[in-house]
Parts: structure tokens; C-alpha cells; sequence
């Protein structure tokens, strides 16, 4: 390794130029979506300069939105191999894997990226992720709730709490989450569709129409609005008929 960069310390100015100048082509090509453009410049760029860091890194990014995975994991390595502190390319390694549908092979290259920046919260938004999809559900809510006090304002984390407690069926519990949620964020519709939801879950009927006719009232053009006005409908009906059995 140490040998290797001392050939790139040595190289010829014009042959550093010419690296940057491929890989600044490469870097815009990929910012227009041009993908498959940006693979070969960066490849122009690594045939001069095999420790071209950024070149590694762009070939990744490309890679990731072109769905080659495997790729994009070889080029994010190589990354980190030549930059042991790349934030980036350790959580995009991370990213990489849950694509490909390895959330365990994630979970490190997560813990390296949080060791490296602890104050981001994407990194162990993505950790929590991962925990959940191996199955480890509960080490998941708990890197969602430590991620819900240390960065209160974090909308993702209340949500992908919820989410899995809902999917546990413990509704009263990911109510009192989204609750919390709408005291940082007072006007976030999707928390008042999943408390409606948990409280028709646990038999809230009245709390659910509620709660439903507040998500209506913030969001009528989304397409959820035609589920909540069913629901709403669904459950005042039941009410006229419990009552009119009531009076029988």
C-alpha cells in the first residue's frame, strides 16, 4: 500500500492534471444521471492513477444507480481501502449490501461509518435497518429510540419505530411514538394516519375517526385521503349500528 501511493505521490504533474480533469468530467456526468458515460471517464481516470480515491468512489455511485451492486461493493472497498476515515463510502457500502438483500454483511460497514461521523444519524438510521431486516428486531428499537433521544427532531426514527412495533402488533405503544412525533412535528400527516390506524387497532373507534379526519383535513389530494375517508366511513357506519341495536 505505502508503496503503491508513493508512485502516486511521484507522479508527473500533467498525469495528476489529466487524472482530475477525467474525474471532474466523470463526477458532472454522474450528477446529470449519465451513468454509464461516468463509468469510463472514471476508468480513464484509474488507468493513470490505480489510488484514485474519488474515482473509486464515483465508479460506486455509478454502479449503485445503474443496480450492479456487486460492482458498486468492489469500488466502494477499494474506496475505503485507500481512505480509511471515507464516511461516505463505508455508509454507501452499507447501502449497497441492504440492496442486495444482505443486511448482515451492512451492519459493519454501518458501525465503521458511525465510528467515523457518530453525529449522523443516516448511518444509524441505516444500522437499525439492517438489525431489523436480520431479524434482530429487538436491537433495532433500540437504535431507534437511542437515534429518538439523542436527535429528537429526526422524523425517520419515530417512524421506522412505529413501524416495526405496528408490524409486532403492539399499536398502543407505536401510538405513544407518533404522538411524540407530532409534538416536533405538529402538522406531519403521516403520524396522524398511523395513530388513526393503531387506535382502530386496539378498538379506539372514536379516537381512529378522530384521527383519520385530521389526516383528511392536512392531506385530501394524497392518495391515502380515499383509504382514510373509507375507513371513516366504515367505522361511523358501525357506530350507527351499535347504537340502533342499542335502542332495539
Amino acid at each position: 500500500m505505502e508503496e503503491k501511493r508513493e508512485k502516486t505521490k511521484y507522479m508527473s504533474k500533467p498525469k495528476l492534471m489529466q487524472v482530475k480533469s477525467f474525474s471532474s468530467k466523470a463526477d458532472k456526468l454522474r450528477e446529470q444521471n449519465m451513468y454509464q458515460d461516468a463509468v469510463g471517464i472514471y476508468l480513464n481516470a484509474i488507468l493513470i492513477d490505480r489510488e484514485d480515491v474519488n474515482s473509486y468512489y464515483g465508479l460506486g455511485l455509478c454502479y449503485k444507480s445503474l443496480g450492479n451492486y456487486a460492482k458498486a461493493i468492489k469500488n466502494f472497498e477499494k474506496a475505503t481501502e485507500l481512505k480509511q476515515d471515507f464516511y461516505e463510502a463505508f455508509y454507501e457500502l452499507g447501502v449497497c449490501h441492504l440492496l442486495e438483500g444482505v443486511p448482515c454483511g451492512a451492519i459493519k460497514n454501518f458501525v465503521c461509518a458511525i465510528r467515523i461521523n457518530p453525529d449522523n444519524p443516516s448511518a444509524i438510521l441505516q444500522l437499525g435497518a439492517a438489525h431489523e431486516l436480520c431479524e434482530e428486531e429487538d436491537m433495532a428499537l433500540m437504535i431507534y429510540q437511542k437515534l429518538i433521544e439523542t436527535t429528537p427532531n429526526y422524523v425517520k426514527a419515530y417512524e421506522h419505530k412505529s413501524r416495526l412495533l405496528m408490524k409486532q402488533e403492539r399499536y398502543r405503544e407505536a401510538c405513544s411514538v407518533l404522538i411524540n412525533l407530532l409534538k416536533v412535528v405538529p402538522a406531519y400527516a403521516q403520524a396522524y394516519l398511523g395513530i388513526a390506524t393503531c387506535l382502530e387497532k386496539t378498538g379506539d373507534k372514536t379516537g381512529a375517526q378522530r384521527y383519520y379526519r385530521k389526516f383528511i383535513n392536512l392531506r385530501p389530494q394524497l392518495n391515502q385521503a380515499q383509504f382514510a375517508k373509507k375507513r371513516l366511513k366504515t367505522l361511523k357506519e358501525k357506530s350507527k349500528n351499535i347504537a340502533y341495536l342499542s335502542i332495539v
